[in-house]
């Protein structure tokens, strides 16, 4: 049995990670995971940090037939990226170069997601609130909501089948873990009518967190 070319650092309840793995599910790319317990503090471990400054998850590894593993990809968009452009064609989840203004509308989704949403709730940001005095679940909640709005009202002129047009791209592989972390907040979803017309089930295969360890 071959071994998979690549190998994920990951854990089931990273936003961040979802998206990595439901792109590689898409593209049918097989990887060996490494599960790395966020409230366990195993990111801050010398063994990750050594792999990843950061202290983050996910990181992916790509281990080229001959050749030693030199750089780890430890940002998830560098590494969604990094996967679109190796296997482009390997169902394709950016438009055609032809396309720039798609290119770009597809990125802004993706943006959104990454620097507008996510961000807020991240572990350490959370914490680092809750050790304030501050109500991290409404700190949580508000931004998550205020950026979903933002995503609606882009992809309100975008969509087709999909966030952008009628083929799933970067844009879908990035909200739908937002989404996983916004029911988990209590984000009133039903007041975002695209984005949930939007979250076909197709998307969704292989990446739910259910299908990671706990």
């Amino acid at each position: 049995m071959a071994v998979p070319e690549f190998e994920v650092h990951t854990y089931n309840r990273s936003s961040c990670s979802g998206r990595l793995r439901i792109a590689l599910n898409l593209k049918n790319l097989q990887a060996d995971y490494v599960y790395v317990h966020l409230f366990k503090g195993e990111q801050r471990s010398g063994n990750h940090l050594q792999l990843n400054p950061s202290g983050t998850v996910p990181v992916l590894l790509h281990r080229k037939e001959g050749e030693e593993v030199t750089f780890p990809i430890t940002q998830s968009i560098a590494a969604l990226e990094y996967l679109e452009e190796i296997v482009p064609n390997q169902v394709p989840l950016l438009p055609p170069l032809s396309q720039p203004l798609d290119h770009a509308k597809v990125r802004t989704l993706v943006n959104i997601v990454a620097i507008d949403i996510q961000p807020f709730s991240n572990r350490s940001v959370v914490k680092r609130v809750t050790d304030l005095g501050g109500n991290a679940e409404e700190w949580n909640s508000g931004f998550m909501m205020k950026g979903l709005q933002a995503y609606e009202a882009v992809a309100a002129k975008t969509a087709g089948k999909y966030s952008v047009g009628d083929r799933i791209t970067l844009a879908d592989v990035c909200l739908v873990p937002a989404i996983w972390a916004a029911e988990k907040n209590s984000v009133e979803l039903e007041k975002l009518p695209t984005v949930m017309a939007h979250l076909r089930g197709d998307v969704r295969v292989g990446g739910s967190p259910e299908s990671a360890l706990e």
